[in-house]
């Protein structure tokens, strides 16, 4: 039988929990970034071509997205808690090995060690929202882990740049030890629930992994043979989840199309929000020539005014349902990339001054896409489809940036798509920026057309009712 706990509407500890939470998601996003700004100085060290530099994301990127599914999985069968001090103790091991690495190898173990270990962090930070808290109260919760991914993607270049004038860029795997101080406060404040014992899919697993490792590569590297290989993976991974009596994700949540439709538009939503991220240190060096610091310090002030404006966000999809923050997301990120189409280029302090609707509508923009996918899922089906919603994600992340990184490859463009731009070596990312803009536009329609009626219930302490029948109501 499964173990059943009863919690009042808030679990006592919910709110410690969150807080524990954003701490150690403000390290996860850090690690995540902090080794951009320093790629060209290990690519000196090593004597390493691009190419091969390239490994240190890459891997990165596989092995966390595989991960962020895999502990959702099992966290629907061993306690939170242990998961977590499996993940923490790992993440800290990788960390280790990064410091005395003298090879190149050893830094690619590192950092493949690192996300194997951080990866059961997204699936935490999404999972304590639901599982801890009502669905009326659930905003505000994914607002407050916000504030961990708004503050850990403002510290990762400035921290990244201090350390690196200090010291040796080894000392930034350091870092990455620090979230072991939460685990006495995690094991205190999760509770021993945990699902029936069933027998995990090892096979389908892997397929899994394969195929998600091919196709990321296919992004990164523009592959067609891996892109080949993981359309074939696929292929039997769908065989062996329709033939498996156990398998490692039940088909049946894929015939609740209230979870596809939200996991199809966050896909999109959250590929238009991560290319900005991406291509605005990327112009900032090449158009403004500021250096790694000078860009950390230009990104600082919108993720402070994001982990500021975090927990009102949430507080929006509580009191005004999830539309509301959509819409309100949609129209910062538009202006953002509106603005940027037009004033790429132009003196730092205006960018500065831009980024803050950028950053804020893309931390709101999450907080909503999160919410209205929870409210789709079962109890017992929370984490692995909140674990395929953190992967799909990052999948969608690392295309967007692959893309992005594909056209900023091809040079200077001499078409200007926004009549409107200031300085005209910018034409290529101002066309980069407008294209984000429409397809910002795009999401809010699809958004609206599947989820906009049944949302704004959600406002007075309800939930929309899912198109299948037997998916929750909250």
């Amino acid at each position: 039988m499964k173990q059943q706990i009863n919690r009042p509407a808030v679990s006592p500890n919910a709110e410690k929990l969150l807080k524990v939470l954003v701490f150690t998601l403000v390290f996860s996003v850090m690690n995540a970034s902090i080794f951009n700004v320093v790629l060209p100085v290990i690519g000196k060290e090593f004597k390493l071509n691009p190419s091969d530099l390239s490994w240190i994301s890459t891997g990165y990127m596989i092995v966390y997205a595989i991960g962020s599914v895999t502990y959702g999985k099992l966290a629907d069968r061993y306690r939170l808690k242990d998961l977590l001090a499996f993940g923490l103790v790992l993440f800290a091991l990788g960390s280790l090995v990064g410091v005395a690495a003298v090879e190149y190898w050893m830094i690619i173990l590192a950092r493949v060690l690192q996300a194997a270990g951080a990866s059961v962090i997204p699936a935490t930070g999404m999972i304590i929202p639901v599982r801890y808290f009502p669905p009326e109260e659930r905003g505000r919760a994914l607002g407050t882990s916000a504030i961990g991914l708004a503050l850990g993607s403002a510290m990762g270049p400035i921290v990244s740049g201090f350390v690196t004038g200090f010291a040796s860029w080894r000392f930034l795997f350091l870092l990455s030890v620090l979230p072991l101080i939460t685990l006495p406060f995690y094991r205190k404040y999760l509770d021993d629930e945990k699902g029936e014992p069933r027998p995990i899919d090892f096979i389908g697993g892997a397929l899994l992994a394969g195929t998600v490792s091919l196709l990321l590569l296919a992004i990164t590297r523009g592959s067609l043979n891996f892109l080949a290989g993981g359309l074939v993976l696929g292929g039997l991974l769908t065989w062996r989840l329709l033939r498996a009596p156990e398998p490692f994700v039940n088909p049946s949540l894929f015939r609740n199309r209230s979870y596809t439709a939200g996991i199809g538009v966050a896909f999109l939503a959250n590929g238009m929000s991560f290319g900005m991220p991406f291509i605005t240190p990327q112009f900032l060096t090449r158009l403004n020539s500021l250096t790694p610091l000078q860009i950390g310090l230009v990104l600082f002030p919108a993720a402070l005014v994001t982990a500021f404006l975090g927990r009102k966000g949430g507080r929006l999809a509580d009191t005004r349902g999830n539309p509301a923050l959509v819409l309100t997301a949609s129209v910062l990120l538009l202006s953002c990339f509106l603005l940027l189409s037009v004033f790429v280029g132009s003196a730092p302090y205006w960018i500065m001054l831009v980024l803050v609707f950028g950053n804020v509508g893309q931390s709101f923009m999450g907080i909503a896409m999160s919410n209205t996918v929870s409210r789709t899922l079962k109890r017992e089906e929370t984490g692995v489809g909140m674990g395929l919603f953190s992967m799909l994600n990052f999948i969608s992340g690392a295309a967007a940036t692959g893309l992005i990184g594909k056209l900023l490859d091809s040079g200077s463009t001499s078409v200007r798509l926004n009549p409107l731009l200031i300085m005209g070596e910018g034409a290529l990312y101002s066309n980069i920026f407008l294209t984000l803009g429409i397809g910002t536009v795009l999401v809010a329609l699809l958004y609206f057309g599947g989820f906009g009626k049944t949302g704004r219930t959600a406002g007075k302490g309800m939930t929309p009712r899912p198109a299948v029948k037997g998916a929750p109501r909250g």
